[in-house]
């Protein structure tokens, strides 16, 4: 780290707070600098102590089944959201999808009260991967596969390659992984090759998978999980 630094920069990199939070707590009064009450916009050198006055929220991270036909947020008059779903089943602490999947997509989207690790997730640069199982309306061909591995053309924008395998017992389903999340990327991947998506499910982000859940289930991380993941975005 650099120093000096703005505090609420320095609370998210320690992992007491992300940016937004720490400026929160230091309205309220919950920060001191070397005893003293923090301001806004305060900058801390290496040698300066910085203290969080009680107990800060408990982090929740979870996996979560999104079923078909369900809005991740923002929902119209006629449709409902992940939020709401949610309700059903989960009494916990409030927490929000990260990231987004489109409307007629299903599976994992991740959902947690933790901003700090929105921007690192979701960075395009990243190369975080994301695993999907694809249903198209006809059998594949070499010539596909093909390309849908080594990119594919959207709009005057190509895909970065991909792994793409067959599936063995199903000749118009196969899985992809890719690095990046253009806005129905995959759709319009297929489409652009002469394919129609029928079925689309995200099943793996990252080392965290939808495993045995079904729409509108969801589980807590596992330890090794959230360690993994906190990890990578160099966070505690």
């Amino acid at each position: 780290m650099e120093y000096p630094m703005r505090l609420n920069k320095y609370l998210a990199h320690n992992g007491l707070a992300s940016r937004r939070e720490a400026d929160a707590l230091i309205e309220a009064g919950k920060v001191l600098v070397n005893g003293a009450p923090a301001e806004l916009g305060q900058k801390v050198s290496e040698t300066d102590k910085v203290e969080l006055k009680g107990k800060t929220k408990d982090r929740i991270y979870l996996t979560y089944y999104k079923a078909r036909g369900i809005i991740t947020h923002s929902p119209g008059p006629d449709e409902v959201d992940i939020a709401t779903k949610l309700k059903e089943v989960y009494t916990g602490a409030a927490v929000s999808p990260v990231g987004r999947l489109d409307k007629d997509s299903e599976g994992l989207i991740l959902l947690s009260n933790d901003g700090r690790i929105t921007g690192p997730l979701l960075d395009p640069e990243a190369g975080h991967e994301k695993e999907y199982d694809v249903t198209v309306d006809k059998p594949l061909n070499h010539w596909f596969l093909k390309h849908m591995g080594m990119g594919v053309d959207i709009e005057g924008y190509t895909t970065k390659p991909a792994v793409v395998k067959q599936n063995p017992r199903n000749p118009k389903r196969f899985t992809l992984i890719i690095t990046e999340g253009k806005k129905h990327q995959i759709r319009r991947m297929c489409a652009a090759l002469g394919y129609q998506v029928q079925a689309l499910r995200r099943v793996r982000v990252m080392h965290i998978t939808l495993g045995e859940l079904k729409p509108n289930q969801y589980r807590k991380l596992t330890p090794e999980e959230r360690a993994t993941l906190l990890k990578e975005f160099g966070l505690t």
